[in-house]
């Protein structure tokens, strides 16, 4: 019976379900799903960062707001297509995470996560501050969207235009994290010493993780920007910073699957507590502790131990083929 739930199985009706979602489902629904596709974009970048290249890194929110922000000055500033100001966001985020990176070799543990919080500390700053640019604290409206002919709604454009992007994303991270470049993530993230001893170059492959994870974090701020049509500071603040660390905890550490089920369990827990949200730190807090304590590897693990076909080696093999 277990069978059931095998990861092709789950995969393949997570996959059915989100694609009927906008043709039944009402605008409030709609919105919870295309939320839920963005936080799966999240999720899988800060996996790769954090669970597999072992960075402890507080970053991402500032990033998603890069992403934001970017996608959303541009169509208002410049009426640019919504298609190309993603694209420019996607590419600021990544630049920026590169930069980020850059002071970010030299410190690790400890060091690293107050270096990352200061930095989404300062971004968050320049976001409410630079009121010539981010319009301050109150944010601003992005102009509506165009998708015609695809569709007259653009609420249903935007949430087709992420789930096409997840579906590049995360067979992109899959098939990234079982080639070189993800052995060499474990191997830095297992023990640095040990992996610069076997000819593994620690800066090339640690600026890379940096810049794949602001990449999904970028394209996530951007498709939130059209979803959302208002951009404010107060979306992208330290909340943001334990949202997306319990996904990741909740879902599995050094586990792409681990990312999808614990971006969607949160944001269905999200919507649960929204008439609670004074409870939401809390409940939050309580859950990332609850699995460190009882269950280190997250959801996913448990997937892992009693049902077939949820292990994730970091090389193909037959039964991939």
């Amino acid at each position: 019976m277990l069978r059931i739930f095998s990861r092709r199985n789950v995969v393949a009706a997570g996959l059915v379900f989100f694609a009927v979602l906008p043709f039944v489902a009402n605008p409030y629904v709609i919105f919870i799903g295309n939320l839920a596709l963005m936080y799966i974009l999240l999720s899988v970048g800060l996996n790769m960062l954090l669970g597999y290249a072992g960075q402890l890194a507080f970053a991402h929110a500032a990033l998603f707001g890069v992403g934001a922000y970017t996608t959303g000055l541009l169509k208002l500033e410049f009426d640019l297509h919504y298609g190309l100001a993603l694209v420019a966001g996607v590419v600021l985020a990544t630049v920026t995470g590169v930069a980020v990176a850059m002071p970010a070799l030299r410190l690790r543990g400890l060091y690293l996560a107050l270096a990352t919080v200061a930095f989404a500390q300062a971004t968050l700053w320049v976001f409410m501050h630079w009121n010539s640019v981010t319009y301050g604290g109150a944010g601003f409206r992005v102009p509506p969207l165009d998708f015609k002919p695809f569709t007259a709604r653009a609420d249903i454009g935007v949430y087709v235009l992420s789930y096409v992007i997840v579906l590049a994303g995360i067979p992109l991270g899959w098939n990234l994290l079982r080639s070189r470049v993800g052995r060499a993530w474990v191997a830095i993230r297992e023990s640095e010493v040990a992996a610069e001893s076997l000819g593994i170059d620690i800066t090339r492959y640690k600026t890379i993780a940096y810049a794949v994870s602001a990449m999904y974090a970028g394209a996530a701020g951007g498709l939130f920007a059209g979803m959302l049509g208002i951009v404010t500071p107060e979306s992208f603040d330290l909340f943001q910073v334990i949202v997306h660390f319990c996904m990741v905890i909740v879902g599995g550490l050094g586990s792409i699957w681990g990312g999808v089920l614990g971006a969607v369990g949160l944001v269905y827990l999200q919507e649960v507590l929204r008439a609670f949200r004074h409870l939401q730190e809390i409940a939050f807090g309580g859950l990332i502790l609850f699995t460190v304590l009882v269950i280190p590897g997250g959801a996913v693990s448990l997937l892992k131990r009693y049902v077939p076909g949820w292990k994730e080696p970091l090389r193909r093999t037959e039964h991939d083929e």
